[in-house]
């Protein structure tokens, strides 16, 4: 814009966009015209100062702890330059201020809320870990920023994963030359991360305490994994809550009581591991409402009672291990035909009656019936369809020979038939062809190889 020249008293020629402002010709009333931009620029300043000013406010309501980055001093510079500045001082300082806003406030989007941090650290004060140091990561306002451990949702920056393993093959561990050692107990305050999908807090060996009666309250929990500690007490009589669980394991440590009957309402649980504790009581009777259950392994408990029928509806299941228990009845006929089990692991119990025939010729392949007291013959209905990794009837009260259909099974890797009363010549050829003598040896009259002859 050009200015009033006082030697010849003459009028300003603004330029589009500025405002004519009445200049007087008296040399010492000089007033500086005030542009549209500046208008327009002290206006935008006005306004980002009171969005800045209310930054307490949008600390606590919007959970922006980076927001007061900012100084308030800038704030006064730019205001100043407002008044003072040219047309372009005025138009670069607005959009510093802003870039300067943008990335005060991108900064603090992109942290964790401070009540998601204060539970995190309220989780680590009940842990101890004095070897591997990995907690010393857990600093900083920002517990989405390389906290060991932890993982956040890249949208909503809320704590989505606590994966904490004491057997990892992580850097930390190998540096060290050892295991994970924790002791301490887990908090209740772990239930104040809403949007937790997965809790793993696995193989330390030493912590103890109860699982949280909280934990069910988390709704979009997929995975809990509490495998290898000393954790005690029942499982939470309400983990049905759980709509959105898909892995529970705690297995390998000291959880007591019998199965809750809310596990069975699970619609989406498809890996279930309970093996190495001391879980009493029957199996839930709507054990098979969880249908995509995949893999069922209760072992090495003091779980009581027979098979409940309703497993028989579970599809998708392929890998089913309730050894060491103390189970008692028939083994059903009903899970020779069930579609996909690969492995049954039903040893160490006290089941009895006959072998089903179904189980020989089904789709299992590995195959544990030890520790038992079955009776009767050993089915003689091998075939092609008869397909064994392992096949262990050892240390039952089978009686009569063993059948010759067994040769026309399509593959026996490991038979195991010790300890029964078995009697009658061994078959020749495969899969006898390649067994050593142990397993036949304790019956009451086998002979043949590799046995001593008839």
């Amino acid at each position: 814009m050009e200015r009033w020249r006082d030697e010849d008293n003459e009028w300003p020629h603004s330029k589009r966009g500025d405002v004519q402002v009445h200049q007087p010709s008296h040399p010492h009333l000089r007033v500086t015209l005030i542009s549209r931009t500046h208008v327009r620029g002290i206006i935008v300043i006005l306004l980002l100062g009171t969005l800045f000013n209310g930054s307490i406010y949008l600390q606590r309501s919007l959970q922006w702890p980076c927001f007061s980055l900012i100084p308030p001093d800038i704030f006064i510079y730019f205001f100043t330059v407002a008044f003072n500045g040219s047309q372009l001082k005025m138009r670069t300082a607005v959009r510093c201020l802003s870039i300067l806003l943008i990335l005060a406030v991108s900064s603090a989007v992109h942290a964790c809320p401070p009540s998601e941090r204060a539970a995190l650290l309220a989780f680590r004060a009940a842990l101890q870990e004095p070897y591997l140091g990995i907690f010393n990561s857990w600093t900083g306002d920002d517990c989405c920023n390389r906290w060991y451990g932890i993982s956040c949702d890249s949208v909503t920056h809320r704590v989505a994963d606590i994966n904490l393993r004491g057997e990892s093959e992580d850097p930390i561990f190998e540096r060290a030359h050892r295991t994970g050692f924790m002791t301490g107990h887990i908090s209740p305050a772990i239930c104040k991360l809403t949007r937790l999908s997965g809790v793993v807090i696995a193989d330390w060996k030493g912590i103890t305490g109860e699982i949280p009666r909280c934990i069910t309250s988390l709704p979009f929990l997929r995975i809990l994994d509490l495998i290898g500690n000393r954790l005690s007490g029942d499982l939470p009589a309400d983990i049905g809550r759980l709509r959105r669980l898909t892995v529970l394991n705690v297995a390998d440590n000291l959880i007591s009581g019998s199965i809750p009957a809310s596990l069975a309402s699970l619609p989406n649980l498809m890996h279930l591991d309970l093996r190495n504790n001391k879980i009493s009581g029957p199996l839930p009777q709507n054990f098979g409402n969880m249908r995509m259950l995949s893999r069922a392994l209760l072992s090495r408990n003091q779980i009581s009672g027979s098979l409940p029928g309703s497993i028989s509806k579970i599809y998708r299941l392929a890998d089913l291990d309730l050894s060491m228990n103390q189970l008692t009845g028939p083994i059903p006929d009903w899970i020779g035909r069930m579609a996909v089990l690969a492995t049954l692991n039903l040893d160490g119990n006290k089941f009895s009656g006959n072998i089903p025939a179904s189980i020989l010729v089904s789709s299992i392949s590995d195959l544990n019936l030890s520790r038992n007291y079955l009776t009767g013959n050993v089915p003689d209905v091998f075939g092609p369809r008869s397909y064994f990794t392992v096949l262990d009837l050892s240390y039952n009260n089978l009686k009569g020979a063993i059948p010759k259909s067994v040769s026309q099974a399509s593959y026996i890797g490991h038979m195991d038939l010790s300890h029964n009363h078995l009697c009658g010549p061994i078959p020749s050829g495969a899969p006898f062809d390649h067994l050593e003598a142990a397993s036949f040896v304790f019956n009451d009259c086998l002979c043949g190889k590799p046995l001593k002859a008839c």
